[in-house]
């Protein structure tokens, strides 16, 4: 017996990260200390998602490829740049007004400068080139190889520092990027390196997942719930309008610029490598995880279905663009062989007619005339007087009109 336990995780979005840290909240939520209760290996798995995330980001960077064709330069740094830009005007503007601390009370408590840089800041890789990939753009998709710069929470201390909120101090910051450089490092030294570290990325997410979840509490997620949608919407939409801008000043359609609109599943541990690094954020560190997976999940929901209604208005509009064109069924073609071609709809709906009945395009349906395949009514007058049939009349129930 087989239980299909990764497919299950893998129809829930971003689920291989959601369901193993939804897994840990609930483990901790229940009995605080259960990694120190049992210790030694299965304690470090409840303690140890800053060391899984560095194994992570050296794989991640190895998967970077800087030998990038001039496409991939400007169409993945114009959508990694703006995001970045549109990050840091979100982060000065709610920097002013919040600080480092989150909300404490009313409708909008537990929200924090933290959550909405980070929500921001991390495109979900897997969402766009699935997009990108099932709209035959192989070209947009190769434009993440320089997207996933934005993984880790480099960019998100950046921006915190460039909004005027607690900086960091700069070993911190190089100890950031360090293991995704040494990734990169690696993996364009040796394309074997690049072939054995890759496919250790995805292993890694549920476990880092589950290592983030052990330090939530459920209590803060009910409480963030629909802060949580809102902060997913206020992405879609302000991430989406800008990166379309974006990708249509570079000459694309902005159908790479809606599918980058979402929050990566790892952003969620974003929250807790930066307060790591700068105590200042211990306090909205907690529900920040919160509403950056929440934004995960209503993004990786909503993304596919913009960018397949701007899919389809594409394809309407250079359906447009081409002109009419007559719709003639499958078996009419054969019908129509030798006959001249007819440019209305109705002539389009005599010849299915007649692919179905036997019957020539435009013949009258009375008994049948003996008309030749493509004549003209004059030149069937002039061949059959009377309108006679070379073999007789046709009986009147054989009269392709009654089928009709």
């Amino acid at each position: 017996m087989s239980i299909p336990i990764k497919a299950s995780l893998e129809r829930v979005p971003g689920g291989m990260m959601l369901v193993p840290l939804f897994i840990g909240a609930v483990i901790n939520t229940a009995h605080e200390g259960t990694g120190e209760f049992f210790g030694s290996f299965t304690g470090a798995l409840f303690s140890g998602s800053l060391t899984i995330l560095a194994v992570f980001y050296v794989c991640m960077g190895a998967t970077i490829d800087l030998r990038t064709t001039p496409f991939i330069l400007k169409k993945g740094g114009t959508l990694l740049v703006t995001k970045a830009a549109v990050a840091v005007v979100v982060g000065v503007v709610l920097g002013h007004f919040l600080g480092e601390d989150p909300v404490h009370g009313g409708a909008f408590a537990g929200l924090s400068t933290l959550a909405v840089v980070a929500a921001m800041n991390d495109t979900n890789g897997g969402l766009y080139m699935a997009l990108m990939g099932q709209f035959n753009r192989s070209k947009d998709a190769a434009a993440y190889s320089l997207m996933s710069l934005e993984s880790g929470p480099f960019l998100t201390m950046v921006t915190l520092g460039v909004a005027g909120l607690s900086a960091f101090p700069w070993q911190t910051m190089l100890g950031a990027i360090l293991p995704l450089v040494l990734g990169m490092v690696l993996g364009n030294l040796d394309p074997e390196m690049r072939r054995f570290l890759a496919p250790a990325v995805p292993v890694c997410i549920p476990f880092f997942g589950f290592a983030l979840g052990t330090g939530i509490d459920l209590g803060t997620v009910w409480t963030a719930g629909l802060l949580g949608i809102g902060l997913g919407l206020f992405v879609l939409v302000v991430s989406g309008s800008t990166l379309f801008v974006a990708d249509r000043l570079v000459g694309g359609s902005g159908l790479a610029g809606l599918a980058a609109a979402s929050t990566a599943g790892n952003a969620a541990a974003v929250p807790a490598l930066v307060a790591a690094a700068n105590p200042d954020y211990e306090a909205a560190a907690d529900k920040a995880t919160v509403l950056v997976a929440a934004s995960v999940v209503v993004t990786s929901l909503l993304v596919p279905v913009v960018t397949l209604a701007y899919h389809r208005r594409l394809e309407r509009r250079a359906e447009r663009a081409q002109g009419p064109r007559a719709v003639v069924a499958p078996g009419a073609r054969d019908a129509e062989a030798g006959a001249p071609a007819s440019g209305t709809p109705r002539d389009a709906r005599n010849a299915q007619s007649a692919a179905r009945t036997g019957d020539q395009p435009g013949a009258p349906s009375a008994p049948d005339t003996g008309a030749e395949p493509g004549a003209s009514p004059d030149a069937n007058a002039a061949a059959h007087p009377g309108g006679a049939h070379p073999g007789g009349p046709r009986p009147a129930a054989d009269a392709p009109g009654e089928h009709r």
